[in-house]
């Protein structure tokens, strides 16, 4: 293999103009918040349900939120969190917890109650803001096992609804309504009420760059999720290194996004559309793909970011080839592998050349890698490392040798945007950052490979990675390849123990049909898809055993669960 002699060979790759070295700011997300609020009040900040509020709405209304907190001493230090879906009452929270100089970590509505005490536990967080329905689903049964929680503020997905519609959907008991009960030694209020009762003033206080802002939970997909703690500077540095990367236009690009706010990728373009003084659309059900499409007809987005399953719904939505996606400058792809035939079958509708295949983690804040804005997009790639960034691949074995161009590597990455550490973690902290060449290194537990114009390609997470006869099989190669049957519609590459041989594993594919596809012969089928592996794969890498089923397990951000596969 080629040696890489260039530290960053991927700066030749840069689109032109673009500077590899950013002077970014040393702000707090408050600072850029706010000055979008003060230069831009009248300007839209959000879209929802046929509702749009201002800068001017979300200052006052944040205002009333972060003076509630600081009159209950909820501060500097003190946590906050957020369990919502994608309404405003999310934004609205999260930047007057922000003002008010707290850390927030979001929640998700998609928790078991135990997994939420775990969270609210571990975090330490004051004060919750929580959907109706969920106070009376979860946290009420765990209500004495969170003992430091001492403010429950409860919101509606109708509360932030026009008049009309939340009256009809009152009345048509669309609405889900949730029964809230007082609980011992914890205030719980409405939101309405918190803003009812308290004024827009919020006492000057000095937050340090290097304060934490965001406590993020990794996805726990391999162990118990991980407070990644990241800070204003780790953030504003992101949000710095994405606004220069794609020219989001101050105050004239419109953002479209079902990520979850509650996941980091959801919550980063938020925050860049904030501060950018753009509005976004939230889309609170991501799987009401008839409304995404009635969202992106009225609202014209420039700007879309969603995972890929949910744009390969979207693809099988026919209201969505209709749509005229002129004016959309970049469709923007993260969180998850997106197969190269799905990419294709997109742009063939979007346009050539505007999806975006991006990578990164919570950790990171969460973007390392972008694909160009304007110039080259190698498919199958998540592009090129972005400004201020340095991105290495080291060996699987050691993490201590460099590897060549287009050899499989772990990796890893040094920049502003990587994580102070994980709260209350200090050993799995010390295992994530390393010393690398006299900086510090994040150790990602992604193996990927670069070539030599610098775009990074993912190959696989380690613990994916299959040991079949003394070979690595990578997951995702294989499941790049099935992708290329015309009957599948998404699957997964899992490892199963080989009973012959110990300490072996076997290759199992699990397969989700295409609607058409499902009224096919099942047994003829599984014959059909191992056939077509041995003509197209490597021995060691075929499925042993193939499992179709009706419905592959996603996370609640639209990532294969192989967790819960295997």
């Amino acid at each position: 293999m080629a040696k890489n002699t260039d530290p960053r060979p991927w700066v030749n790759s840069y689109d032109k103009g673009l500077d590899a070295d950013l002077a970014i700011p040393n702000v707090t997300y408050v600072n850029l918040l706010e000055k979008s609020m003060k230069e831009n009040p009248a300007r839209p900040v959000l879209h929802y349900m046929g509702r749009t509020l201002t800068f001017r709405d979300l200052d006052d209304l944040s205002a009333r939120f972060a003076s509630y907190l600081q009159k209950n001493e909820i501060g500097q230090g003190r946590v906050v969190g957020i369990n919502l879906p994608n309404i405003p009452e999310y934004l609205i929270a999260f930047a007057g917890a922000l003002r008010a100089g707290c850390a927030v970590t979001g929640i998700s509505p998609l928790l078991s109650p135990g997994e939420m005490e775990y969270q609210i536990n571990d975090a330490n967080a004051d004060a919750l803001v929580i959907m109706d329905v969920l106070f009376e689903k979860k946290l009420y049964k765990i209500k004495d096992k969170i003992p430091g929680l001492k403010k429950i503020i409860t919101a509606g997905v109708g509360d932030s609804l026009p008049p009309v519609k939340r009256i009809l959907g009152s009345l048509l008991g669309k609405i889900p309504k949730g029964k809230i009960m007082p609980v011992p030694g914890k205030e719980v209020l409405t939101f309405k009420r918190l803003f009812k009762e308290n004024r827009p003033m919020v006492s000057q206080i000095k937050i340090s760059p290097e304060e934490t802002c965001l406590i993020q939970y990794t996805g726990g997909t391999t162990g118990t999720p991980k407070g990644t703690l990241l800070t204003h500077a780790n953030m504003a540095a992101n949000v710095d290194q994405i606004c220069k990367w794609i020219n989001f236009e101050t105050g004239h690009d419109v953002l479209c996004s079902a990520f979850p706010l509650f996941h980091l990728a959801g919550l980063i373009f938020g925050m860049v559309a904030m501060a950018t003084q753009n509005p976004q659309c939230l889309i609170p059900d991501p799987r009401n793909i008839n409304h995404i499409c009635k969202e992106m007809a009225e609202r014209r987005p420039t700007i879309i970011a969603n995972v890929p399953t949910l744009y390969q719904m979207l693809l099988e939505e026919p209201a969505f080839k209709t749509l005229n996606f002129s004016g959309t400058r970049i469709f923007i792809s993260g969180a998850a592998p997106f197969s190269v035939e799905s990419i294709n079958a997109m742009e063939s509708v979007v346009g050539k050349g505007k999806v975006m295949e991006v990578y990164g983690m919570t950790e990171t804040s969460p973007i390392l890698t972008m694909n160009p804005f304007r110039g080259k997009k190698k498919i199958g790639s998540v592009g090129l490392p972005i400004q201020n960034t340095m991105v290495k691949l080291v060996d699987i074995e050691t993490g201590t040798r460099e590897v060549g161009f287009d050899e499989e590597g772990e990796i890893i990455a040094s920049g502003p945007q990587i994580m102070k550490g994980y709260h209350n973690k200090p050993e799995e902290t010390d295992n994530a950052l390393r010393e690398y060449e006299g900086s510090k290194y994040f150790y990602s537990g992604d193996i990927g490979k670069m070539d030599k114009d610098g775009y990074l390609y993912i190959v696989d997470r380690i613990k994916d990675m299959l040991i079949v006869g003394g070979y690595k099989v990578f997951s995702r190669e294989v499941e790049e390849k099935l992708y290329q049957h015309p009957d599948i519609e998404f699957c997964a590459i899992v490892g199963v123990p080989d009973p012959k041989r110990s300490g072996n594993e076997m290759v199992k594919a699990v397969i989700q049909l295409l609607a058409a596809s499902k009224k096919k012969d099942v047994k003829k089928l599984e014959q059909e898809i191992i056939s077509f592996c041995q003509e197209n794969m490597s021995p060691f890498k075929v499925p042993k055993i193939i499992k179709i089923v009706d419905e592959i397990p996603l996370t609640s951000v639209g990532k294969v669960d192989k967790k819960m596969l295997r």
